[in-house]
């Protein structure tokens, strides 16, 4: 259909809607003169009289009745639909995915969407724990959270967390009768307990930083596993040494269960961050999540 076509019917709707030029050139924002003409044109497209005019009243000839019938509940359907979207535009809703691992999904993202879903109940947030590097893009998610060193440079990120710290720990049983280290090079004569990689299934290195000196160490020990919850079980049954997130093991710490060692070669590093592509035009619901996770310290 030619665009004039479309523009002109949309203006008869509203003359017969409205029984009137002056009302419905109101109602489109057109002159009286510019909506005659509109008609003029459309019925001689159609080499069909659409419309009476009198002095006083415009009505609808039998053509032009018939015309309406079936024309403006099309017309209304679309009002309806682009009602609907700038709706959506000023009233948070819709389903957000997010993709984070899994210390990140349990520090960061729970504690935020408690605080923020049960105000928003049209909100839905889907969260799938991935501990690789997940392209956000090509998988389809609204948006990821990631350690601040691992996010790309084209994307916009947000810090979601404070800065974090990594944590050397063992059971009291696994320290009994073991020296414990002083080094991370002598993390070699220890058990120590594996995180295998998402990203190619290697094992993880253990990285250290003291002053200007840093140093990935490979450990071994009899126990690697791919999920850090149970890393830490493993640690707390006494099967080796685990390197964890300081603020998963801190309450074991307090309470006696673990015990920390080469704090001093634990420095602080950038924390979680919100990232999504900067192409993306925020809806109300994902500006309100990410108002919910930003960090403020």
């Amino acid at each position: 259909m030619a665009r004039e076509n479309l523009n002109d019917l949309l203006a008869f709707v509203a003359v017969a809607r409205e029984r009137s030029f002056t009302r419905a050139a109101a109602q489109l924002g057109v002159s009286q003169s510019a909506l005659s003409h509109s008609m003029r044109g459309l019925e001689a497209r159609l080499g069909l009289r659409l419309l009476t005019r009198t002095t006083r009243s415009v009505a609808t000839t039998d053509a032009g009745e018939r015309l309406l019938r079936n024309v403006a509940p099309k017309v209304e359907e679309i009002e309806a639909e682009l009602a609907a979207l700038r709706a959506m535009r000023d009233k948070p809703a819709g389903t957000i995915r997010i993709t984070a691992g899994e210390h990140a999904a349990q520090t960061i993202l729970m504690p935020g969407l408690r605080r923020l879903l049960p105000d928003y109940p049209d909100v839905a947030v889907e969260v799938v724990i991935d501990n690789g590097l997940t392209n956000i893009v090509s998988e389809r998610y609204d948006a990821g959270v990631r350690l601040g060193e691992q996010v790309e440079k084209d994307m916009v990120a947000v810090r979601v967390g404070p800065d974090m710290r990594m944590a050397v720990v063992g059971s009291p049983g696994y320290f009994a009768g073991r020296r414990k280290p002083r080094t991370p090079q002598e993390l070699t004569d220890h058990r120590c307990i594996n995180l295998r990689l998402p990203t190619r299934g290697g094992l993880y290195a253990w990285e250290f930083e003291k002053g200007d000196r840093a140093l990935n160490v490979r450990v071994e020990g009899q126990v690697v596993i791919n999920s850090t919850a149970l890393i830490l079980e493993a640690a707390l049954d006494g099967l080796g040494l685990a390197y964890l997130p300081e603020d998963r093991v801190q309450p074991y710490l307090d309470g006696g269960r673990l015990k920390r060692v080469l704090a001093e070669w634990c420095a602080p590093f950038p924390g979680y961050h919100l990232y999504y592509t900067s192409r993306r035009q925020p809806a109300p619901a994902f500006a309100l999540l990410v108002e919910a996770l930003r960090y403020r310290a």
